[in-house]
Parts: C-alpha cells; sequence; structure tokens
C-alpha cells in the first residue's frame, strides 16, 4: 500500500466518523473491502468535501490513490 494512501486512511480511521473510520480501519487490517472504501469516501466527499476541513482534499487524492 502506497505510503501517502495509509497515512490518509489512518486519519480517516482515526477521526471518529462512523461513515469513514470502519472501512478505512478495515482496509487498513487487510479487508477485501475495496467497493465499500470507495462508497464511503465517494458519500463523505459528498457530505463534506466543501466545508473547509483539512480531510476535504484527502477525499479525492485517496480515491485518485485507491
Amino acid at each position: 500500500m502506497n505510503e501517502e494512501l495509509k497515512c490518509i486512511l489512518t486519519k480517516f480511521a482515526e477521526s471518529g466518523w462512523d461513515l469513514i473510520a470502519f472501512a478505512a480501519k478495515e482496509y487498513l487490517n487487510g479487508a477485501d473491502n475495496k467497493p465499500e472504501l470507495v462508497k464511503a469516501i465517494i458519500q463523505a466527499d459528498r457530505q463534506c468535501g466543501s466545508c473547509g476541513c483539512e480531510f476535504d482534499s484527502f477525499y479525492k487524492r485517496a480515491l485518485e490513490l485507491l
């Protein structure tokens, strides 16, 4: 796994936001859940992707790296 992607997913996993945290944790732990993770990131980007928080740029970058 790309180190940049690992850092982003770790931030997602530690975010406390169930929408992305669970899928990110599972992926980091080796689960074969890429479709679920992508779906969660897309939904998170739709809900929060332009709010101005630190995660805004991470959503699109994570999708590029996946």
